[in-house]
């Protein structure tokens, strides 16, 4: 063995002593100031609550508060691109949704799920065809029946083009033959509101964004766009049962920029699904109708490279490419 292969020897074992300390450091340091959890939707609507009880959570798991940020805007492309392009240090954390499995086949965006390192999926939630209580149509079959009378007058809320919930109501369209005038929002909940306002005539959105206007009597849910009848909707059919075949929702995680650190998104994970597990995000979510679904990194991953395919196959059949 030479003078210089000895000298090696003796100097790689502290260099990795080093590198393996300073990775233990900065997991023990992160995080080292409250994370902002960027939301690419309005206040009030289903992916805003559910951070909302994450950030609420999330308190007995991380040494720092998670600061709730909205930013809405071109169908959650421009919350998510913040996060994509943030400095990946893990000290801010996106709301991701199923948009980002359908915007890039639109042409919308430029940047797909594989620009982010995936934490986990938290929920996932049908469609609803949703309407004031006072609208004469008291069962989706009515409704359909008066959208195919007048083709293109029937003015259909959503949360922007491009949206899952868009993309619902275009995928309803394809299956029934019919046609909505799609008026697309900054978001479900202003679309609820819409709604509420009696200037649109229904929306397609998740149980949650209607269930306190239902629950109040303001409006009625004609059916859901799932396999299975939904909690808290018992007595409201799903389409399937109408002899209609299509299952279509949403779903919504979290993730961070690609080149976060291993051992910080070690750190986030963890937290993340001990925050899951929290029985108080879990009724947070009961108690408005989000559904519960949490899936690891990799298990959200094939379910969003699942959705990807299923969502360009869509907007192939449906002509909705800009």
């Amino acid at each position: 063995m030479t003078r210089r292969d000895l000298s090696m020897r003796l100097i790689a074992p502290p260099c990795f002593v080093l590198l393996a300390f300073g990775s233990a450091s900065r997991a023990a340091d992160y995080p080292s100031k409250p994370i902002e959890l960027v939301v690419p939707a309005s206040a009030g609507g289903g992916t805003d609550t559910l951070a909302r009880a994450f950030s609420e959570a999330a308190k007995k798991h991380l040494p720092q508060p998670v600061i709730v940020v909205n930013k809405p805007g071109a169908s959650g492309a421009i919350g998510m691109a913040e996060v994509l392009n943030a400095k990946p240090d893990g000290q801010k954390v996106g709301v991701i949704i199923a948009e980002l499995a359908i915007l890039p086949s639109l042409g919308q965006i430029k940047f797909t799920a594989d620009g982010f390192r995936l934490i986990a999926r938290l929920n996932a939630d049908p469609s609803t065809v949703t309407v004031k209580a006072d609208a004469p149509w008291n069962t989706v079959e009515e409704f359909l029946a008066e959208a195919k009378k007048r083709p293109g007058e029937l003015k259909m809320g959503n949360s922007g083009n491009g949206s899952i919930w868009h993309l619902a109501a275009a995928a309803l369209e394809d299956k029934t033959g019919t046609k909505f005038l799609h008026v697309p929002f900054q978001g479900a909940a202003p679309a609820v509101l819409a709604l509420l306002g009696g200037h649109i005539d229904a929306v397609a959105v998740s149980p949650a964004e209607v269930y306190s206007y239902v629950a109040s009597g303001k409006f009625k849910v004609l059916a859901v766009m799932s396999d299975d009848r939904v909690a808290g909707f018992e007595h409201v059919p799903t389409l399937k049962e109408r002899n209609i075949d299509l299952s279509i929702g949403t779903w919504r995680g979290l993730a961070v920029p690609k080149n976060t650190p291993q051992d910080v998104v070690d750190v986030l994970s963890e937290a993340t699904k001990k925050t899951a597990e929290e029985p108080g995000f879990r009724n947070s979510l009961a108690k408005i109708n989000l559904g519960y679904a949490y899936a690891d990194a990799n298990a959200f991953k094939a379910a969003i490279d699942h959705d990807s395919e299923l969502f360009k196959g869509l907007v192939g059949k449906l002509d909705l490419k800009n």
